[in-house]
């Protein structure tokens, strides 16, 4: 039996702006459990909203709590009941537990479940920490050829599986994704793994576009702060045209991952009659959009909420070398030095993409 660990460090959110690297009690895991001892976490930009405003929508932070959900590590004890992992297991963590119960859980739509436990959404602690415990059902082994980098990565790239497969994509489509940060490039990975013909991209930065060049977009374009949501459509699509589509009036499928106004508003008008937007982006909670135009053209409007049924997949696309994450993560910190990886992810610093934190225990911890 693995060495009982009494305690570790963890970044724990006391209230907004009140970030702190602190020591916490580490309790044993419960049945049909595995106590990790984590390796990666990649910070996501929903730590830093929580961070920055104390609160996402209806989820606010009351009691202190543990960040970070994009994580792995490695198997130290397991609970009552666990019979598939082990000491010793390299895992990749599916930070969501659903109830297993109601009715999306029953037709696998668990990822809607009213009940779900969710790292580091409140109350629920998080796993940016040294050991952390999580259902067993929930972890997955990992090859050797897979890093803990890449597997902690597997949880914004279930994000684009899911966005994905609710939009459609599928061989020979056009593809708009509007916004290049880290879930519009994993958007972009899936779109070409899953044979889009072509990808056009937005953002605000041009070195994101420059890398979004990289990682495969066909055609960016750089978004100005005073343009309208129909002139930026109006440019989209004469991207799209310049690939040398002339026949159509748009994407078949839009993938929204900034959560700006005019940028949903530009998506709904950039794609074409029939075509389909996906609202990955967190942005505010109420905004104002095109609806006629979307109802007269039948543009479908499709929300997505996580994923759900998404992490082999994910493991199958990074472990056969269909998808490759590895140029997304720009910084690496170390735990104690958690605070600085968050500012430096917040203020976008030195050109971060994805900044992953090393919660490798130091030597006595």
């Amino acid at each position: 039996m693995a060495e009982r660990k009494e305690e570790g460090l963890a970044a724990v959110l006391h209230a907004q702006h009140d970030l702190r690297v602190e020591r916490i009690k580490c309790e044993p895991p419960a049945a049909n459990e595995v106590q990790i001892a984590v390796r990666s976490v990649g910070i996501c930009g929903s730590d830093v909203h929580y961070w920055t405003h104390g609160r996402i929508g209806d989820f606010v932070v009351h009691d202190p709590m543990v960040l970070g959900h994009e994580s792995s590590g490695v198997v130290v004890q397991v609970g009552d009941g666990v019979t598939k992992l082990k000491p010793g297991d390299r895992v990749s963590i599916e930070p969501g537990v659903p109830c297993g119960r109601c009715t999306s859980c029953k037709v696998g739509r668990y990822n809607i479940c009213k009940d779900v436990l969710f790292c580091a959404t409140p109350p629920v602690h998080g796993s940016l920490r040294n050991y952390y415990n999580h259902a067993a059902a929930f972890c997955y082994k990992l090859p050797p050829n897979v890093s803990f980098d890449e597997a902690a990565l597997l949880e914004p790239l279930s994000v684009a599986l899911h966005a994905c497969s609710r939009g459609g994509v599928k061989a020979g489509v056009t593809v708009l994704v509007a916004g290049a940060g880290p879930i519009g490039l994993v958007n972009l990975l899936v779109a070409k793994a899953s044979g889009a013909a072509r990808v056009i991209m937005t953002d605000l930065s041009a070195h994101r576009l420059s890398m979004a060049k990289e990682l495969g977009a066909d055609e960016t374009v750089l978004v100005s702060t005073s343009e309208s949501g129909e002139q930026l459509a109006e440019r989209i699509r004469n991207a799209i045209r310049e690939q040398g589509i002339s026949d159509v009036d748009g994407a078949d499928v839009s993938i929204e991952c900034s959560g700006a106004e005019s940028s949903i508003q530009a998506a709904i008008r950039a794609t074409k009659s029939g075509g389909c937007v996906v609202l990955v982006g967190m942005g505010k909670a109420t905004c104002s959009i095109p609806v006629l135009e979307a109802g007269f053209r039948e543009v479908d409007i499709r929300g997505v909420f996580r994923y759900a049924n998404t992490y082999p997949t994910a493991l199958e696309l990074v472990a056969s070398g269909k998808i490759d994450v590895k140029p997304l993560i720009t910084h690496r910190f170390t735990l104690q030095n958690a605070v600085e990886a968050f500012e430096v992810t917040r203020d976008l610093r030195d050109n971060a993409i994805k900044v992953i934190i090393d919660c490798t225990p130091e030597s006595g911890s």
